[in-house]
């Protein structure tokens, strides 16, 4: 009987989990809606006031994503005030949603990713995570690891999709 041999094990495929990139913390999204005047007005005074007053220690290494869920119009100064009372706490701060911080900050890991470990090798990017990993992280994954890799896969070992062969 023949010995079953393990040829994904054997191969040189390197396998890149963004997950391992996740970076740990909290994330906190602050509704400007709360602090606006019946939700929709934002009344500079009053505004300032309640910035000066608000525990901001509270948001200590969390990563915070700035918003407002009513439809009112926020002048871009209002999320900058906010920035200069976060940015001595929270380890990074944007004005967006929550897949909006997870892009950012998948975005400058990968930015910084050293990618030289996939000099001319097949490498496999897994899908299916566990972890809020946000479609964009794919596609920046994707761009970076091309320029040097021999090809690249979406999915698993016993199930990948090909994307990419360097001719």
């Amino acid at each position: 009987m023949d010995e079953i041999v393990n040829r994904v094990s054997e191969s040189k495929l390197i396998t890149f989990d963004l997950e391992d990139y996740y970076p740990k913390g909290n994330r906190v999204v602050i509704d400007v809606k709360d602090w606006l005047y019946e939700g929709f007005i934002l009344r500079e005074k009053e505004f300032r006031s309640t910035l000066e007053s608000h525990d901001w220690l509270q948001y200590k290494d969390a990563y915070i994503a700035l918003g407002c869920s009513s439809d009112a119009i926020i002048p871009g100064w209002a999320y900058m005030l906010m920035t200069t009372k976060l940015q001595t706490v929270a380890k990074k701060v944007i004005v967006g949603s929550l897949e909006d911080l997870e892009t950012s900050l998948y975005q400058t890991i990968i930015e910084n990713l050293d990618v030289t470990d996939f000099k001319d090798k097949p490498v496999i990017i897994k899908g299916c995570s566990k972890k809020p990993v946000p479609a964009n992280a794919y596609v920046f994954a994707t761009a970076k690891i091309q320029v040097v890799a021999k090809s690249i896969m979406y999915g698993e070992a016993c199930s990948s999709v090909p994307l990419y062969k360097r001719k």
